[in-house]
């Protein structure tokens, strides 16, 4: 037997491999409590390293933090604020920009208005002088008529002459305004002849008589005897004195330019 057949062999120990880390961690508190550390690449058997390191908690009580969540805070009530001023400020331009535009509207409607207020008054004005100046030829021409026109016929067309120039509106009986029908009817009443008072009854209410053989103071009709729509007096040379229309009012016209139907004759 050998001397050193009695003597236990003696290995010598493997050496622990690190080549694979396992981290775990549980967070209590907020704080990171535990890393471990372990060899997987040794035997089954062989024990883990452990060692257990303290962390800092992240609380709201870190002063880096508290101000970065102060900063944030502020920052976004500073852009609540300027959005809720730029929208104010929109809205009061929006405003301001129609509440001009109104006004800039009335300030054209204003003066459109008054510029056709001085057109009417100046066209009235025209007619005014234009009426004027008719009435005071035909006064004279009237004059020089009237002198060959003697007794009720003479007072008719006397009449008719000095309502020249006034206004004709359907239905009117005078003193400044007249229809057709009661123009002629006004006239004659002057020498107590009581005519009717529209245009159909007055183109029968005397002698029918041939438009080639007129006289003055004969009733002039335009439309068929007992229907007419429109009548006027004959004043001699060719012409007649009638209330027109609404446009002309009472004038004198020549027949050429409107001939009438027919005529009666009633002095």
């Amino acid at each position: 037997m050998s001397h050193t057949a009695h003597i236990r062999s003696h290995r010598k120990p493997r050496p622990r491999s690190a080549s694979k880390l396992a981290l775990r961690a549980g967070v209590a508190g907020g704080v990171l409590s535990t890393i471990a550390v372990a060899g997987s690449a040794g035997p089954a058997n062989a024990e883990p390293v452990t060692e257990t390191i303290e962390m800092p908690a992240l609380t709201l009580e870190s002063p880096a933090l508290a101000s970065a969540v102060a900063l944030s805070a502020e920052a976004t009530q500073q852009s609540a604020l300027d959005a809720q001023l730029q929208t104010q400020e929109n809205a009061a331009a929006a405003k301001a920009a129609k509440a001009a535009q109104k006004a800039k509207d009335e300030a054209v409607r204003k003066a459109e208005a008054e510029k056709k207020a001085e057109e009417a008054a100046r066209a009235e004005a025209a007619a005014r002088a234009s009426r004027d100046s008719a009435r005071t030829t035909l006064s004279a021409a009237s004059q020089s008529s009237s002198s060959n026109v003697s007794g009720s016929v003479g007072t008719v067309i006397s009449f008719l002459k000095a309502q020249l120039g006034d206004a004709y509106v359907m239905g009117a009986s005078g003193p400044n305004a007249w229809d057709c029908s009661s123009l002629v009817q006004a006239a004659y009443k002057q020498v107590g002849v009581d005519l009717p008072r529209v245009s159909q009854d007055q183109s029968v209410a005397g002698t029918q008589v041939s438009l080639d053989n007129l006289q003055v103071g004969d009733i002039l009709y335009w439309g068929g005897a007992g229907s007419a729509y429109h009548v006027g007096v004959y004043i001699g040379g060719g012409q007649y004195l009638d209330a027109a229309n609404p446009s002309k009012g009472v004038v004198i016209q020549d027949l050429s330019g409107y001939p009438a139907d027919g005529a009666v004759r009633v002095l």
